[in-house]
């Protein structure tokens, strides 16, 4: 009984502290996209080929540990995003990135469809200078194609996973996204 109240506070105390967002395993990597509602990312994302695991949760804020609630408020800084875990040796982060662009708008500053706010901003949690490099020759393609590409890239940080209804949502709740679709972006 000891060994399971043990545990239990264990887990409690894990699930309140930041996710770390590096990966040492050589067969995965990660990735952090924030496109809107995190719902409709996760969606895309966990359907693409290699992708081995997504969260959600919050990035980017100067709140530890923020609920939902407090996100929503638009104060803590915080951005909706997914975390993708993936297998390089059958996807690679490009890849990734570019189904980012294609399946919300980043043009559209602060917002996806009807959710509103500095919450749901497109931008991307680069967590080291590849990502990073990848990241501007996309959306420096996309400004060459006429777009006014809002999308910030920032370095990572702190990954706060969501409460666990906001996990999986559409595949535990059925439906599709709302304010994401696919738009085919790039020519190569």
């Amino acid at each position: 009984m000891f060994y399971i109240i043990l545990t239990l506070l264990f887990n409690a105390f894990q699930s309140t502290q930041p996710m770390n967002t590096d990966n040492n395993n050589s067969n995965r990597d990660t990735a952090i996209f924030a496109s809107g509602c995190f719902w409709g990312t996760e969606y895309y994302m966990k359907r693409a080929n290699g992708v081995i695991s997504t969260e959600v949760g919050y990035i980017g804020g100067h709140v530890a540990n923020p609920s939902y609630r407090q996100v929503c408020t638009g104060t803590t800084g915080h951005a909706e995003a997914v975390r993708v875990v993936f297998d390089p040796s059958k996807t690679d982060y490009e890849t990734l990135c570019r189904l980012f662009f294609e399946t919300h708008d980043p043009t559209q500053l602060n917002r996806q469809g009807p959710d509103v706010g500095t919450q749901y901003r497109s931008a991307v949690f680069v967590k080291n200078e590849e990502q990073r490099i990848i990241t501007e020759k996309l959306v420096r393609q996309l400004i060459d194609q006429g777009l006014q590409v809002v999308t910030e890239i920032n370095e990572s940080a702190d990954f706060y996973e969501a409460e666990d209804y906001h996990q999986d949502y559409y595949d535990n709740k059925g439906g599709t996204p709302y304010c994401h679709s696919y738009i085919k972006r790039f020519n190569d």
